[in-house]
Order: C-alpha cells, then structure tokens, then sequence
C-alpha cells in the first residue's frame, strides 16, 4: 500500500471529487488538502478560461513588476498563484499547437521539421487532437474567441462556437474575420470596432448563451486576444493615459521594473545587459525609410539616441502599454460575466503569453502614414529591440529567440473553489505543452491511448495539478527549444542555449536566470552531455513527425 492511502481511499476521493482522474488520484492526500469539494449547483467539473496574450513581454503586467495598469490580472494573481519559470515555445503558432495538443509543435508538423511541410502551414497527424476534442466526451461546451493560428476549422476542432480573427494587420476594420468558421463582412473603418473590445464581447456572448441554454454542463473557454502584437494601435483614450510616461527611457524603466520584481521576490537574478548587435530577427529596410530617423534597428542605450528618436520611440511604448490596458479591461469584462453567471467560484483562470514581446520592425496592412496620431487605425508601429528589452525585464532577447527573453512568460492560474493559496508563487519549471494535460486532468479524463489509425504516443506535457497544492520539483526530466534553429534545453537548473549556427553557451538559472554569465568553458562535459540529450531528442521529434506519412515506394514501415 502506498503511503498515506488506505483501502477504498480513491473510491471516496473520486466520489466526493468526481472531476479529478485516477492519476491524480493516486497521490492521495498530497492533492486533498489543496482541492476543495464543489459547491451546490455547479458542476463537479470546473469550467476552464485559458487566456492568451499575444507578443506580452513577462514583466509587462503590474503583478510581474511591470508599470502598466493591469488591476484585473493583479487581481486573478493575488487570488490564486504566479508562475516564476513558466515556458512558451518563442513564436505564436508553435505556441498554439502545443497548448491545444500537449506536444512539442515539431512533434505535431506545427514548427518546421526538415523534409516535412510543417511550421506556420503545416497539419497536424491524426493522433494529435485538439484539447476541446478530448474534452467534448467528458460533457464540456467549448468556445474560442480570437487568434487561432492552428490548422484546421475551428468547429471541426472541437469547438461549439468560435469567433475568429484572421487579420493581424489591423485593429479598428480587420478585412477577414470569422465567425463559426463562416466569413464575416469586413470592418468598415470608423465603425468603433477595436479587436481587443470585439474578442472580449464574443466570449461574454457565448459566455450569456452557455448560461442560458447549457448552465448544466461545464465550459472551456480559449480566449486569444491578438493585443499587444504589432501594429501598435490601441483607442486614442487608452494611449493619453500613458502619453508621457515613457519619456525617462528604456533604461529607467528596465532599472524600475527590476527593483519592483524583487522586491515581491518573484525572481533573485541580474538585469540582463542590452546587446548593441542585438536587432529585429528580420531586417526590412524598406520599413525604415518609411518610419523615417525616429526608428532605430538594434539595442542601444537611451542616452545615444537623439531627441527625435527618443520622441519617437516613447510614443510607441505609449501605445503598447495602451494596448495591454485595454486587454486587462476586457479581461474584466469576461471575469464579471463569470461572476454574474454564477461560475467564478469553480472556472480556473489561466493566463500567459504565446511568446516574449517583440524586436520585429516591419510596415503591414494598410502602411504607415507618418502624419497620423502614433496607435491610431493609419499607423503601422512595431515595438523594436529597445522596448521589447524592457518589456521582458530582466532577461535576454525576443521573442524568436530561446533565450529566457523569448521564451519565458508570465503564468497566473485562479481556482477559487480549488486552490486555496492566495498570492503564491510557483518556481516549478513548467511548459505549454502542460495546459493541455493539467486541463483534461482537472476534467477527469485520460490522455487516449489510441485513435482509428493506430497508438497514440504519449506527450511530453504533464499535469501542473500537484502544483495547485503546493510548490515542487519540476514534473520533467529536461525541456527542450527550437525554433528557426535556435535551440536550448534545460535540465533541471542548467540551461544549454544557442543562437541559429552560434556555438553552445551554458548557464545555471538558479543562479543566474537572466542568463549573464556563459560557463561553457568552465563545464564542457555537461555541455557535451547537454548537447548529445538535444540532438537525441530532436531524432526522436523528427521520428515521431514522420511516423504517420506514406513511405517512399521500396521502403519498408517499421
């Protein structure tokens, strides 16, 4: 008998706890003490809210040391626990496929693997099912609101209701947006439509329906805002609310929000150091001309640029800041619908970022008219190197990159009627291809083991649920990057990291999370042992990519 369990113990739990699986189960009163029995007149199982912010840099919101006014999320974060060393996969689709399938996007053709037509275009193998398909089964409504970047119809998907925006040019009169995978007419410009407000009203609305025609089945909510990825473009109030605020320079507010984040003890580490060749991972020098001398391509100290760049370039975090506002306005709207439902007290609230804020320069859509007030519907602003350092205080690089500044993000999980902690903090190492895992689990299903076309292997995600509880060791033996060749993997505290065809730098995050000091040459055997586990891995990813498609004619299947 394991101990703390006794004869007939998982039968009660499951009785008194019927959304919990069997996996969980099995750690008896480690996970009773933490889950509290569902209140009268819900569902056993909790409703689930997965917000996904777009290109939000980790310190951004107050409640991860940043000066934006953010007091909906530092609400869902003094009511429940932050995540310190939580993970993305550095870019926006890959980040999506992983969260809705619990794989590595590799795994599932949704990151570039050679010799396969997979990234941004690529289609998923049969196995790899969308989160709301396993959920279905177990009696959730599912509803999506935002960006989808996933292949495949949204309904076909899983969900019951999907409002989808597919132009990410534009915030005031997107040209193509969908709703329940049929074509919506385009925005007219001047409507008052804003994407932000327009992806919080849909999920209130499928939100108001759940309650009013499926109050008796659970939900899952996947809300993808597309703020604050560029073009900056946020309502002109939002933006007067920080208009000066940014004058005193990145450097000021890096030094700031540093102070703030260990004062609340979220992190003990260094301020990463700007890097003067450090630019946009691409380079579109067209987009330069057009922005005119305002603009500038790499990191570089306040201090050096001239008064009009400075001009220039606080106009812009002016406006990002605007837009991470005005999502935390809409988060509210979507909290207090839950409140007037009668849902809060059991939905579990997560929210995180699909990736660290951006370096990218570059003019889309409708191009940018130099005259026009900065965040208004007639620019076309990107954030740049110089804020995008800011926005990931206190770590290196962007998103693209795998250094912590590309791929770390801000994790806040709110259960009221199922964690008891208010305002902890999690140091656990954990990843998105946990959501999918930690979800089904709170739902009480099984990750399948098999589909019509044969096994289903297992994922790398594991549940974050024991986390619920209290804090602990990572649930992996290792976690593993790559994206547009650049790579990393992170072994317990050390981290081996690399950039494109750049050698590999080694670092202990225990000690040095903002990634300071390079101890390859001190250790070359854990970087050779690191190295050979990522090469080793990347094998099995390309393996598993592979195993689904037609062979060449001759050549034998396992």
């Amino acid at each position: 008998m394991k101990p703390g369990c006794r004869p007939g113990h998982n039968r009660v739990m499951k009785a008194r706890f019927p959304f919990l699986s069997g996996a969980v189960l099995a750690g008896g009163l480690f996970l009773f003490a933490g889950v509290a029995p569902a209140a009268e007149g819900f569902p056993s199982k909790p409703n689930v809210v997965l917000i996904l912010a777009d290109d939000m840099g980790f310190s951004d919101a107050g409640c991860y040391g940043g000066e934006i006014r953010t007091p909906n999320l530092d609400r869902l974060a003094a009511e429940g626990l932050r995540f310190t060393q939580f993970y993305n996969t550095t870019r926006c689709w890959p980040t999506r496929g992983a969260v809705m399938t619990g794989y590595y996007a590799q795994q599932v053709r949704r990151d570039a693997v050679p010799g396969v037509r997979s990234g941004y275009g690529g289609r998923r193998p049969g196995w790899a099912r969308l989160l709301p398909e396993l959920l279905k089964p177990l009696g959730y409504r599912c509803y999506h609101s935002g960006k989808w970047h996933i292949d495949g119809p949204r309904l076909k998907g899983g969900f019951d209701r999907s409002y989808s925006l597919e132009d990410h040019n534009r915030f005031f009169a997107p040209k193509r947006h969908l709703l329940d995978d049929k074509p919506l007419p385009p925005v007219k410009p001047g409507s008052g439509y804003y994407a932000t407000t327009a992806i919080a009203s849909r999920a209130v609305e499928f939100l108001k329906e759940h309650a009013r025609a499926h109050r008796q089945q659970p939900f899952f909510l996947y809300l993808c805002f597309t703020s604050p990825h560029f073009p900056l473009q946020a309502p002109a109030e939002d933006i007067a609310r920080y208009r000066d605020k940014y004058a005193v320079g990145w450097d000021a507010v890096r030094e700031a929000r540093w102070k703030r984040l260990r004062e609340m003890g979220l992190l003990r580490c260094d301020l990463s150091s700007l890097e003067p060749n450090i630019g946009p991972p691409y380079y579109f020098p067209q987009a330069y001309k057009i922005l005119g001398p305002g603009e500038i391509r790499h990191e570089t100290s306040w201090s050096e640029l001239t008064e009009a760049q400075r001009k220039f370039q606080a106009a812009k975090m002016a406006v990002h800041a605007a837009m991470v506002d005005r999502m935390d306005q809409e988060i509210g709207r979507v909290l207090a619908q839950l409140r007037a439902m009668g849902a809060e007290e059991n939905t579990v609230v997560f929210f995180l970022s699909d990736n660290g804020a951006s370096a990218e320069i570059m003019v889309r859509g409708d191009g940018h008219d130099p005259n026009a007030p900065p965040g208004s519907a007639r620019t076309f602003l990107c954030l740049g190197p110089g804020w995008s350092s800011a926005a990931n205080t206190p770590f290196r690089r962007h998103k693209t990159w795998v250094q912590e500044g590309g791929i770390a993000t801000p994790l806040i999980v709110r259960w009221p009627q199922g964690i008891r902690a208010r305002g902890e903090f999690r140091r656990a190492p954990g990843h998105v291809v946990d959501l999918a895992p930690t979800i089904l689990d709170l739902a009480g299903g099984e990750w399948p083991k098999r589909w019509a076309g044969g096994a289903v292997p297992p994922p790398p995600g594991k549940s974050l649920v024991p986390l619920f509880r209290r804090d602990g060791t990572a649930p992996h033996r290792f976690l593993w990057w790559l994206h547009e060749g650049n790579r990393a993997i992170r072994m317990g505290d050390w981290k081996l990291v690399a950039d494109r065809k750049g050698p590999w730098e080694l670092y202990n995050l225990a000690q040095d999370r903002s990634e300071t000091r390079n101890l390859a040459a001190r250790f070359p055997g854990r970087v050779k042992e690191l190295a050979a586990l990522w090469e080793r891995e990347w094998a099995q990813i390309q393996e598993l990519a592979k195993r689904d498609l037609p062979r060449p004619s001759g050549e034998s299947g396992r």
